[in-house]
């Protein structure tokens, strides 16, 4: 395996499927499956998850909500994902832990960097939710602190898209795909990877990240195996 701790970082829009909001529970599985299978593998990995399926912060402030209200109700959807994600991985036989930036005793562990660190040695698959626990912070910039904090080799953000294009492949026909790009490069294109404040702290820690599409069966492990999968974003 190319690696030995992964962050994977996966977007909140992705478990709704074909549905308008929520969890599809068919899409669920199949990320549970992805995931087991780079955990058979004997992989390190922890997982941050978005919670634009539930509710996103920015709309909410958009329609007159208080920002860091809706912030705050952000991270809480990140939470309910993270349970799903959870119910899903030990329905495969998984042992994972949920650990939060807010303190939410009933249902998962606050965030500890060292006793994440453990439970990643020990095989166990960490989640981490709601993001920072700061309003402003997107859980692009959670992930890459998180794996930051633990020195997970590589961050792997899982899109519906399998690379970073010259521009939007969905909208321009016309668009390229990069399979390896700099830090430098993408600040100098204005493609859009992660928010910036993610983005420069990814690249100030040296901390690779590799853009695939997560819904492509199979993606996951040939990322581990060092294949050429997607987009690898690095110095």
């Amino acid at each position: 395996m190319k690696y030995k701790r992964i962050l994977l970082k996966l977007s909140g829009e992705a478990l709704m499927g074909e549905r308008q909001y929520g969890i599809d529970p068919k899409i669920l599985s199949e990320y549970a499956d992805e995931i087991k299978q780079i955990h058979d593998k004997g992989i390190e990995i922890a997982i941050v998850i978005g919670g634009g399926n539930i509710f996103r912060g920015v709309s909410g402030a958009s329609n007159g909500m208080d920002r860091v209200q809706g912030d705050y109700m952000g991270m809480l959807a990140t939470v309910i994902n993270g349970m799903a994600l959870q119910g899903a991985l030990e329905d495969k036989g998984i042992l994972t832990r949920l650990q939060t930036a807010l303190k939410i005793e009933a249902i998962a562990e606050p965030y500890i960097k060292r006793r994440a660190v453990r439970h990643l040695e020990k095989g166990r698959v960490v989640i981490f939710g709601a993001g920072t626990g700061n309003p402003y912070f997107t859980t692009d910039t959670a992930a890459v602190l998180r794996g930051v904090e633990i020195h997970a080799d590589v961050i792997l953000k899982g899109t519906r898209v399998d690379g970073i294009y010259t521009s939007d492949p969905e909208k321009d026909k016309s668009a390229v795909k990069f399979d390896y790009i700099s830090f430098e490069d993408v600040i100098k294109k204005g493609l859009n990877v992660m928010d910036t404040t993610a983005f420069t702290l990814s690249q100030e820690n040296k901390l690779p990240i590799v853009v695939f599409d997560m819904n492509q069966k199979g993606n996951l492990l040939k990322i581990c195996e060092g294949k050429n999968i997607g987009t690898v974003v690095n110095i």
